[in-house]
């Protein structure tokens, strides 16, 4: 079990996706994260009921933490708040903008009463900047940074299929919080975080970012396939199915053109050289490569891929990837009964992780009014 934040105590007033991840990471670490909650809940808890009637959403993101269900507009409730943030190590944050500031939670406010204090305010655009009020949410970032228009088709943009401008923002806040929790044990003193959707996508936007700055254009839009190595994307075999291969240097492209396509003139042909002439000529480099490909099965080409050592994979459904043979799975408990769930991706010491369970609304609630009673 990892037990590397055991003492530190959390208070968070999170909703949706991007705090509970980042916080959801401490809590498997070990700290104790209180989940500050409306009255009415978390809004993630009813996005589906895909898990024994529970959101999918929310059972992810929030095992291992207390719930408590609070109104600041209440004084006692507001009170209660005062006194739980003020024995805590760590106050996390994803109100609508300015929403923590006006209910009396700002984070400057907080810093300066307790000094040790670490916090951490999720925003969609950060605290400065002519989009510092807008509300923002995962799709909305998507498109605003640009995923969109380097993700899909020539046909057309794409979405993403998971929440990746809000996970991006929380794995980049955790990483955050643990670097002040290391700066506050040498130091003494804590640290203010400010973390976005659209700072943590535009980070990860950097490589088109750069191409299109200084090289003069984004990558296009490309399918399965990668819009600046070749080939490297997605061929069908002759019994319809798809497989994916990598060529990141010569000596791959070659072996792909001596021992699996059995072409090897082609690893000199003027056009397909160097990989920079093959991205321009991807047309007439996938037609040779359909040609091969698609008239063998996937059986016959993976075994041409494994003794060329070619780097592959299959395009696979959800229903194929919850049967991956390397899938790591882990058990924990819901209000609902157990869910077997998807492991953290990090393990300690080769250990199995232990996952607390996850918390029905307000289900602490009456213990952290008794033990945080004036």
């Amino acid at each position: 079990m990892n037990n590397a934040l055991e003492g530190i105590t959390v208070i968070s007033i999170e909703q949706a996706v991007a705090a509970p991840y980042a916080s959801s990471r401490l809590a498997d670490a070990g700290a104790r994260v209180i989940k500050v909650e409306r009255p009415d809940g978390d809004f993630a808890r009813t996005y589906d009921r895909a898990a024994l009637g529970q959101s999918a959403y929310f059972v992810w993101l929030n095992r291992g933490k207390e719930s408590v269900a609070l109104d600041f507009k209440q004084p006692d409730d507001r009170a209660l708040l005062e006194r739980m943030i003020a024995g805590a190590d760590v106050f996390i944050q994803n109100l609508a903008p300015g929403a923590a500031a006006r209910a009396g939670f700002g984070s400057a406010d907080l810093r300066r009463m307790h000094p040790r204090l670490i916090t951490c305010d999720i925003s969609g655009y950060g605290d400065d900047g002519p989009y510092r009020e807008m509300r923002a949410y995962d799709l909305l970032v998507q498109a605003e940074s640009g995923l969109c228009e380097v993700t899909g088709t020539p046909d057309g943009p794409g979405r993403v299929g998971v929440s990746v401008c809000d996970i991006a923002c929380g794995m980049a806040s955790h990483a955050a919080i643990l670097e002040a929790l290391y700066h506050r044990e040498r130091t003494g003193e804590g640290r203010a975080i400010t973390a976005s959707l659209f700072a943590g996508m535009a980070d990860w936007m950097n490589v088109p970012y750069l191409q299109a700055v200084y090289g003069g254009s984004a990558p296009k839009r490309a399918g399965l396939h990668h819009p600046s190595i070749a080939p490297y994307g997605a061929y069908r075999t002759g019994d319809g199915k798809q497989v994916v291969i990598a060529i990141q240097n010569q000596r791959e492209w070659r072996r792909l053109c001596d021992e699996v396509l059995q072409l090897p003139d082609l690893a000199d042909h003027p056009d397909f050289h160097e990989n920079v002439a093959r991205v321009d000529n991807r047309p007439a480099l996938d037609s040779r490569i359909d040609g091969v490909f698609g008239a063998l099965d996937r059986d016959e080409i993976v075994r041409r891929l494994l003794d060329a050592k070619i780097a592959h994979g299959a395009v696979n459904d959800v229903a194929d990837f919850a049967a991956h043979p390397q899938l790591q799975k882990v058990e924990i408990e819901t209000p609902e009964g157990a869910v077997v769930m998807i492991a953290p991706p990090a393990r300690i010491d080769g250990a199995d992780p232990a996952l607390g369970a996850v918390p029905a609304l307000d289900a602490n609630g009456a213990a952290i009014r008794a033990e945080f009673a004036a």
